[in-house]
């Protein structure tokens, strides 16, 4: 990256502080400031002056020189007085010491190093490359960001004279090198969709930059648009021979090969080599290691480190800690294998057996250890503290490995550790040592997928797997990539020539018969996790039981708290305790997880141990119904915090007089971006937990948790959990025969179907809420499902059925006494209107909607979004172009602090139609390719294809032909399969550019 010649440090006179206060700025209007203070840098021929004696970087600049950069070949007469006038003015501006007069011409002295934007902006674009070069991207991209932050419009703004011109194209050049380099990495990182939308406008604004084009044609290729990517170069080659007359370069013609050629390299960013992983050394005396040893790379070389850090240092300690089954005695004593040459003094092993009912004593152990380093059996001593003190001094001045093997606590293992240096303990527990001063800790988790593949294959044999790669990767994801799981599934299979891996699998898809499939001869898994669980005390063990009931992949404290109905307090001690036992994991401070086959054990625990004592006994605390208590406590948690969030974000909303009481408590919140955290945190949680209720007392809590929960589905976040969640409402309530909840369920299963672009289905399911709703009498249903019905009409393009049903919803909202869903209905209203031409109607429709909203929700909500989207198209038709876009804008803002997604980019989509209605086609197409990029994977191919026409016509208009026909017909495919009268439309703009 070449900035031109650097800013070098300035010398700093000692007798000026007030210079190290100085700051100016080049990459913009020609600025200075003493600290915060603005200065006055008088006019644009004075500016003029200060930005070239700022450029020559502390060099002495003549008065000749001055002169000619000011005003060029034909200076004024009194050139030479003028430029002492302005220098004597900057004089007293800048203060004594800095402008300087030497040998007849001036020059800028005394600044500090980062007084001048454009040195700063050199030396983060010379940070940014060494990064790049050490292959660290992510530093250097964001450091180069920083860079570019610094420019502020044009270089050297308003400043007149030739040698401002020629820094102005020099310095704007920098910029677009600098901005090219970050694109790059941009790629390189995989933000190939994030790109494209700046990559488009940069094309359009800098037609014949053929590295632009390059870098766009590689973005849209790895965003699976390779039809537009060759059409990038077809436009490109157009435009380089009517323009300059030449081909494209051939780093450009070699890219459109490969696109053409589909080259895997192309598909996905390079990644930078991998530092090699250091080779630890060698120990001896210990168990044989497995011979099929497999992965765990990145903490062989860690523990590695440390045992050679042993030599010449107080004795080195490492603790492994793990779950029953995850493989910390394997990678000891392979561990300990691979360093056996730096402890040429001996190693020393010991099961401490610390999982099971009766640990090792550190008495006994210690008298082998003496007997294996020498000591006879009559001169050892009695006391714990005598054998211990032996042992250090055998110990002395030797070096000497000693893995302990699971041990059951720090109290256990301190008098078996050597005390000098040289010398290094390894440790493998369940529990997590963090009193074990000056330990290494090691959390050990399960193998990643490779890993445990690889394991599979090794024991297996390459040849049974070879051709069921994918049901091995079932059998290895059903085992939980737990290593002992994995090796007893293994070897099951390969006791067994007549199975195949496909037969393995489907013993283990059943979950409650996995545990039960996973054991071979002496090795069984839930033999491993029963030490462990006898082990707790008993208000641990119910913990441990119950947690497992919850379906979602981590559960927070809260929530926890809900299931256990115990205090915040008392709830994170017993969590706390289970993780430091590994029998639980945490995820993050405040939230927990459970390994998948520790999960099925805790569900059989809590079956067996949570059954009455006996038939026909009455229930007790810890009876069968203890259970759903735990998931209807769990239910009510998350109803009631949702309800919460919805209220946040949709103040004085009717509905929520109408949803199910909950007697759990939920959380509160200080403010909306708070609620919206919780809400998106616990998506997979609350949705699961939906899913769990097939039971008749929770199905209707259920049912509103989905409406309390919309945000999730609109959002895009967990859209396809929360379907799969209506769903198994909707089936528990017609199993029930609950008209209520599966009214509700079907009108939130309605709105998600909508969302995705799924319209006649979504029809179908308002229509079944409905009926529903009114056979139960339920008032939100029964104006919520018609307000849906009218949505879907509409954009199917039947606009009098869309008004029948609105108006219906609009009735229904005011019997209810609901202003905001009379609002909405108002807003949908004027949608109805604005297609079938009564544009003067739609507009004081919408206005009526958004004054409504704005009364109730304080211009904050949700909601006003909405209104101020309808309003923006209603304004937009109106030929109110610039209210328009101000509406429009306000309600982007408003989408997005609320996290909605789909409207998100639904609004960028409205301003890219404004901005071709206003003859801006750049911009145009920089909104439509953000609203793709925002919509990738939501919102449905219907809207995508309207996104794409908006596209290709904003494209058409910067003269980028070829690729807007790419994006003609790619839309036309998708409205001739759904049979949308949108094809039409499409059809004459392919034919209008044919002719062109």
């Amino acid at each position: 990256m070449d900035g031109g010649a650097r800013v070098p440090e300035q010398r700093r006179p000692d007798s000026s502080a007030d210079a190290a206060a100085l700051r100016f700025s080049v990459l913009g209007p020609v600025r200075a400031w003493r600290e915060e203070e603005p200065l006055n840098t008088g006019s644009p021929q004075q500016r003029a002056l200060l930005a070239a004696l700022l450029l020559r970087e502390g060099r002495t600049a003549t008065a000749a020189e001055l002169i000619d950069a000011l005003w060029g070949a034909e200076p004024p007469s009194q050139a030479l007085a003028a430029v002492r006038t302005y220098a004597s003015r900057l004089r007293k501006v800048l203060d004594s010491g800095v402008l300087v007069s030497e040998s007849g011409g001036y020059a800028v002295r005394g600044l500090r190093e980062d007084a001048l934007d454009l040195a700063v902006a050199q030396e983060l674009a010379a940070e940014a490359e060494k990064a790049k070069s050490a292959g660290v991207l992510r530093q250097a991209r964001d450091v180069l960001n920083r860079a570019l932050a610094l420019w502020d419009g044009e270089p050297l703004a308003g400043v007149p004279g030739p040698f401002a011109d020629t820094q102005r194209v020099r310095l704007e050049e920098w910029r677009l090198q600098l901005l090219e380099s970050r694109l790059d990495m941009d790629l390189e990182q995989g933000y190939h969709a994030e790109a494209v939308s700046e990559l488009t406008a940069l094309t359009a604004a800098h037609p014949l930059r053929e590295l632009l084009r390059e870098l766009l044609m590689l973005a849209l290729y790895r965003s699976g648009r390779q039809a537009e990517a060759l059409a990038v170069y077809a436009d490109t080659r157009r435009l380089l021979a009517e323009e300059l007359g030449v081909d494209p370069r051939p780093e450009l013609r070699e890219l459109q090969q490969r696109i053409l050629q589909a080259d895997p390299s192309l598909a996905e960013p390079s990644a930078p080599a991998p530092e090699p992983v250091a080779v630890p050394v060698r120990p001896a005396q210990l168990p044989a290691t497995v011979p099929d040893f497999t992965g765990r790379a990145s903490f062989v070389a860690e523990l590695g480190e440390v045992l050679a850090s042993a030599e010449g240092r107080v004795m080195a300690v490492s603790a492994l800690a793990g779950i029953g089954g995850v493989g910390k005695t394997t990678l000891a004593v392979h561990v300990a294998h691979r360093a056996r040459s730096a402890f040429p003094d001996g190693q020393l092993y010991v099961d401490l057996q610390g999982a099971g009912a009766r640990a090792a004593e550190p008495e006994t152990v210690l008298a082998s250890f003496l007997r294996a380093l020498g000591t006879a059996d009559s001169a050892i001593p009695d006391s714990l503290e005598e054998r211990a003190a032996l042992y250090r001094s055998l110990l002395d001045g030797r070096r000497v490995l000693v893995l302990l093997d699971n041990a059951r606590d720090a109290a256990q293992v301190r008098p078996l550790l050597p005390g000098t240096e040289g010398c290094a303990a390894l440790i493998t527990s369940r529990v997590r040592m963090v009193d074990l001063a000056g330990a290494h800790l090691v959390d050990l988790d399960v193998m990643s997928p490779d890993e445990a593949l690889a394991l599979f294959v090794r024991i297996v044999g390459v040849e049974r797997v070879a051709s069921e790669r994918e049901a091995a990767l079932d059998v290895v994801a059903a085992c939980g990539f737990l290593p002992l799981a994995i090796r007893i599934a293994a070897s099951r299979l390969a006791a067994r020539r007549t199975w195949t891996v496909s037969v393995l699998a489907a013993k283990l898809a059943d979950e409650r018969r996995r545990l039960d499939e996973l054991q071979a001869g002496d090795l069984a898994v839930k033999a491993t996790f029963e030490l462990g669980y006898g082990a707790l005390e008993p208000a641990q063990a119910r913990a441990f039981r119950l947690l497992g009931l919850a379906d979602g992949p981590d559960i927070s404290l809260a929530a926890a708290a809900a299931v256990l109905g115990l205090p915040s307090e008392e709830t994170e001690d017993l969590l706390e305790a289970l993780v430091d036992t590994s029998l639980l994991e945490s995820a993050a401070p405040g939230r927990y997880r459970f390994h998948d086959l520790v999960r099925l054990y805790a569900r059989a625990c809590a079956e067996r141990d949570e059954e009455p004592p006996s038939v026909g006994a009455p229930p007790t605390p810890s009876g069968q119904w203890g259970r759903a208590a735990a998931l209807s406590r769990l239910l009510d948690f998350y109803l009631a915090t949702a309800v919460k969030v919805y209220a946040i974000e949709r103040p004085g909303e009717r509905a929520l007089d109408h949803l199910s009481p909950s007697t759990y408590p939920g959380l509160a919140f200080s403010d909306r971006d708070k609620a919206l955290d919780w809400l998106f945190t616990e998506a997979s949680g609350l949705l699961a937990a939906v899913q769990q209720a097939g039971t008749a007392d929770r199905l209707r809590r259920a049912a509103d948790l989905l409406f309390a929960a919309v945000d999730l589905g609109e959002s895009g976040i967990g859209a396809r959990q929360y379907v799969r969640a209506a769903t198994a409402v909707i089936s528990a309530a017609q199993r029930h025969g609950d008209a209520y909840a599966e009214g509700r369920a079907r009108l939130m299963h309605s709105h998600l179907l909508g969302v995705s672009g799924q319209f006649a289905e979504s029809d179908r399911e308002a229509g079944a809420a409905l009926r529903l709703g009114l056979t139960a009498e339920d008032p939100v249903v029964c104006a919520q499902a018609p307000n849906q019905q009218g949505i879907i009409a509409l954009y199917a393009g039947r606009h009098e059925e869309a008004e029948q049903h609105l108006t219906q919803a609009l009735a229904a909202f005011r019997a209810d006494r609901n202003t905001p869903g009379e609002a909405s209905a108002l807003c949908n209203l004027s949608r109805v209107h604005l297609a079938t031409g009564r544009t003067e109607s739609a507009v004081s429709l919408a206005r009526q909607g958004v004054t409504s909203y704005e009364r109730d929700d304080n211009g904050m909500a949700l909601r006003l979004a909405n209104g101020k989207y309808a309003l923006g198209l209603a304004l937009t038709s109106a030929g109110e172009t610039r209210l328009a876009l101000e509406t429009l804008t306000d309600a982007l803002a408003m989408f997005q602090d609320a996290r909605q997604q789909l409207w998100h980019g639904m609004t960028l989509f409205r301003i890219a139609e404004l901005h071709l209605a206003d003859d801006s086609p750049a911009q145009a197409a920089a909104c439509a390719e953000q609203a793709l990029a925002v919509l990738h994977g939501i919102g449905g191919e219907w809207r995508r294809a309207n996104i794409l026409t908006a596209l290709g016509s904003a494209l058409h208009g910067i003269g980028q032909t070829d690729r807007a026909k790419v994006c003609w017909q790619e839309a036309l495919s998708v409205y001739e399969a759904a049979g949308s009268p949108e094809a039409a439309d499409v059809r004459k703009l392919l034919a209008g550019a044919l002719v062109v």
